[in-house]
């Protein structure tokens, strides 16, 4: 039997650099690319170059600093969150490579003319009557019911159409986290903002969901899952973690969603996702995923130990810089 090989699309961005990462621990065969989606006949020049087993996309377009960019460049974000999604999943299911699609934000780095990832959330869904806080969480067959952005348009309707192909994975990472202060970890985000809002939303921990990645696409598992730690979590509740265990003294001011909409242009979605059909799935192979608020003390105990273990003086991600920046941005922004 042929060894598996993996193709990760977007290879520049952060999660991308954490699953090449996890897969070299793991003695894998993996290679990155940024070529671009949109461009069919080098999409299908790099597949048949590199002949991958797997293909990990994690390339896609929210804009340069934010959803906001989408507003104003909508032609932009088609060309990368439709036509080179689509592209690129049509020519994966041709040559017969199992694609899984991280369905998270990623940022569109214009001026370099590459694809970087960026920390975003599925943004599809938005708490309603039928999903009120603290109720019912959103399911996978649910429909999108969260238009505000244009970034959300596009992400949803290609979803709808993408979960069709037989040879595709989607998983849809909520506010991405990982072990350390990386500019694009959600918590790093929300710490620099000087209020943030509190609402109960669900997370993916890196280190928890990454490995599940994995497994689900060696085992040719396809359609869509909600891919979150199991549970919601408020905003307050995870500055109130980080301040116990990783930055003691810390303190945050909350707004509300209203006074937020008045600095953003695009709107934000909060909601929980219903993890049932992934925690049933990644039983059939003897993996469990911790509750996210287990998941984020364990998560925020191996930052300090990390944050101790290294030299941060002159770490654009360190404990040092973090606290020395200047917290000039008023809003939550996904």
């Amino acid at each position: 039997m042929a060894e598996n090989s993996f193709l990760i699309w977007g290879g520049n961005g952060w999660i991308a650099q954490h699953l090449h990462e996890l897969l070299q621990r793991q003695g894998r065969k993996v290679t990155s690319t940024t070529v671009r989606m949109e461009d069919r006949e080098a999409v299908r020049a790099e597949l048949l170059k590199v002949q991958p087993t797997h293909v990990l996309n994690c390339a896609g377009c929210t804009g340069r600093p934010n959803v906001d960019w989408c507003e104003d460049n909508k032609a932009a974000t088609i060309r990368s969150n439709v036509i080179g999604s689509l592209g690129l999943t049509d020519l994966c299911n041709e040559l017969g490579i199992h694609i899984t699609v991280f369905a998270t934000g990623c940022e569109f780095k214009a001026e370099e003319g590459t694809l970087a990832n960026s920390n975003g959330n599925t943004g599809i869904y938005t708490y309603d009557e039928q999903h009120p806080i603290g109720g019912r969480s959103f399911i996978e067959t649910d429909v999108a019911n969260f238009g505000g952005s244009f970034y959300s348009y596009t992400k949803s309707r290609v979803e709808d159409i993408m979960k069709n192909y037989s040879n595709c994975l989607i998983l849809r990472l909520r506010m991405p986290v990982s072990d350390d202060l990386h500019p694009r970890n959600f918590v790093t985000k929300i710490t620099k903002y000087e209020r943030v809002v509190n609402i109960p939303n669900s997370n993916t921990i890196l280190h928890d969901l990454l490995p599940a990645s994995i497994v689900l696409a060696e085992s040719s598992e396809v359609g869509v899952y909600n891919f979150t730690n199991p549970g919601a979590i408020s905003h307050n509740e995870v500055l109130t973690l980080f301040e116990k265990i990783v930055r003691p003294g810390f303190i945050w001011k909350n707004f509300s969603l209203e006074d937020q909409s008045k600095v953003i242009k695009a709107g934000r979605s909060n909601c929980a996702l219903d993890t049932t059909k992934l925690e049933s799935k990644l039983r059939e192979y003897g993996m469990e995923v911790p509750e996210i608020h287990v998941a984020y003390e364990n998560c925020f105990k191996r930052m300090a130990e990390n944050l101790r273990s290294r030299d941060w003086k002159n770490s654009s991600s360190g404990l040092a810089e973090l606290a020395s920046e200047q917290r000039h941005h008023v809003s939550y922004q996904q």
